[in-house]
């Protein structure tokens, strides 16, 4: 039996565990990022009740490690259409960024999730929390763009193929890992 404070690192690592993120790099790849003036950041700083020098997780009032995509890039594996600029980007904590990920901020920040600041704040700062949030929803409106529309369905179309072509050849690899990794085993036991 193994102990209990003994996880051992990539004991069931797999190639295509990461298809998600493969999936979400095609669509980021594309993403243009839009740098910020500083006047951009102190303006959306202060919405945010914060100021240079003093900036945490927009969420959860933590130590500020990212900058978060308020508007998700990418949903359920496709485009949302936002973009990479100040108005699309708040402080964040990794724990928050990471539990969030592509939901809509409020249905995250008041559901359920194990990280969500509802289950680790009090009432009364997650309030204050939702409410500076919404007004820097308000603050600015945001950058969307229609790939498809820019690029046209048979260029958009190319380039979600040559991900579908990367995931099948991982998917390949993966089998013939499979197939290795029990070769490499079946060495082990006999030494």
């Amino acid at each position: 039996m193994p102990h209990p404070d003994f996880k051992a690192p990539g004991k069931r690592v797999k190639l295509t565990g990461r298809t998600s993120t493969l999936r979400g790099l095609f669509i980021v790849t594309l993403t243009p990022y839009i740098e910020p003036t500083e006047q951009d950041v102190d303006e959306a700083l202060s919405i945010l009740k914060m100021e240079r020098g003093r900036v945490t997780c927009a969420y959860c009032g933590g130590k500020k490690s990212e900058w978060d995509h308020f508007r998700p890039v990418v949903r359920d594996l496709a485009p949302t259409g936002y973009i990479t600029e100040i108005a699309n980007l708040v402080p964040a904590c990794g724990k928050c960024n990471q539990s969030k990920s592509g939901s809509d901020w409020r249905k995250w920040i008041t559901g359920g999730a194990a990280q969500s600041p509802s289950r680790t704040l009090d009432q009364a700062n997650l309030n204050g929390k939702i409410s500076c949030l919404e007004a820097f929803e308000k603050w600015r409106e945001p950058v969307r763009i229609d790939y498809v529309s820019i690029l046209g369905a048979e260029r958009w179309k190319q380039h979600m193929n040559h991900l579908k072509n990367v995931l099948s050849i991982l998917d390949a690899a993966e089998k013939e890992a499979l197939h290795l990794r029990a070769d490499v085993e079946q060495w082990l036991a006999k030494t």
